[in-house]
C-alpha cells in the first residue's frame, strides 16, 4: 500500500492550480525520462475524472505556459468514471475537458483525437431510457463497461497502468463512481463496471473499479472545501472501508491528497 500524503493550500484555487502544475510538470517529467538504453517513453497515461475542483485544474491548464511545451501526441487521456449520458450532455465529464482543454489542443494539432479515450456514451432517446427496466440498462452498462476494458487492455495490455490519476473525492466519501452502500466498490474481477441508481446524479455511470486504479503509478485528489472534512478524516483513519469508498484508493508510487484547511480540519 501506498503512503498517503497530505498537501495543504491556502485555497479551493490554489488546489486547482497546484493540480494543473503538478500534472504538467510530471507528464513533461516523464516525457524526457531516459529509460535503459537512452530510449524515452513513447507515451504517458493520464486518468482523469469530473468534479469541480479537477475540471477548474484542466481550465487553468489551458492557460499555462507548461502547457505548449508539451509533446501531446505521446500522452493518452482516460477517464476513471464517466456519467452514462448522451454525448452532448453538459454532465459528461469527457465533453467538460474537451471545452476546458482538449479540444483546443485537437484544433492546433497538437493533440491527435485517436489518443482521447472517452468512455461510451448513451445513444438511447429519451422514450427508450424510460421504458428501460433494470435488466435492460444493466446489461447495456455492462457492454459500454466490457468495450473499455477491452479498449483498456489492447492499448496498456493486460494489466493496464495509468502514469497519473487525477481524482476528485465526493462529501460521502466517493472516488471515480465507486459510491459508499454499492457493491461496485468491492468488485475485484473486472477493470471498468457499470453503475446504476447512482446516489449522485445522473443515475447511469461507468467506473474503473479499485484494483484498477490501484495500479496507478501517481495517484492525486484534488480534495477542497469544508464538505469534504468528514469525508477525509473517516479516509485517512482506515483502509478499503466500503462505507468510505476513497479508503480503497492506492497506487504504486505516490498517493497524495491536495486540500485546504477547511477540508482538513479534523485530521
Amino acid at each position: 500500500m501506498a503512503k498517503r500524503t497530505l498537501v495543504v493550500y491556502p485555497t479551493k484555487d490554489a488546489v486547482a492550480q497546484a493540480g494543473a502544475q503538478r500534472l504538467l510538470l510530471a507528464i513533461a517529467d516523464m516525457l524526457g525520462e531516459r529509460l535503459d538504453g537512452g530510449k524515452t517513453r513513447n507515451r504517458v497515461d493520464v486518468a482523469l475524472t469530473g468534479g469541480s475542483d479537477t475540471i477548474k485544474a484542466l481550465e487553468y491548464m489551458a492557460s499555462n505556459p507548461l502547457t505548449d511545451t508539451i509533446d501531446w501526441t505521446r500522452v493518452h487521456l482516460w477517464w476513471a468514471d464517466e456519467r452514462f449520458v448522451a454525448a452532448d450532455d453538459n454532465d459528461r465529464n469527457a465533453l467538460q475537458a474537451r471545452r476546458m482543454l482538449l479540444d483546443r489542443l485537437v484544433a492546433d494539432g497538437r493533440l491527435p483525437e485517436s489518443n482521447i479515450h472517452e468512455m461510451a456514451a448513451d445513444t438511447r432517446n429519451a422514450a427508450d431510457i424510460a421504458a428501460a427496466d433494470d435488466a435492460t440498462t444493466d446489461t447495456l452498462l455492462d457492454k459500454a463497461a466490457r468495450a473499455y476494458e477491452r479498449e483498456l487492455t489492447r492499448e496498456l495490455g493486460a494489466v493496464p497502468v495509468m502514469d497519473i490519476a487525477v481524482m476528485g473525492m465526493g462529501p460521502d466519501g466517493h472516488y471515480a463512481s465507486l459510491f459508499p452502500g454499492h457493491a461496485e466498490v468491492s468488485i475485484a474481477d473486472r477493470l471498468v463496471v457499470g453503475v446504476n441508481h447512482s446516489p449522485k446524479m445522473p443515475p447511469l455511470r461507468l467506473s474503473m473499479t479499485a484494483p484498477l486504479l490501484a495500479q496507478t503509478r501517481r495517484m492525486w485528489f484534488l480534495t477542497a472545501g469544508a464538505g469534504k472534512a468528514d469525508a477525509l478524516a473517516h479516509v485517512f483513519a482506515t483502509r478499503n472501508d466500503p462505507a468510505w469508498p476513497s479508503s480503497f484508493a492506492d497506487a504504486t508510487g505516490e498517493l497524495v491528497w491536495f486540500t485546504t484547511p477547511d477540508a482538513a480540519a479534523q485530521l
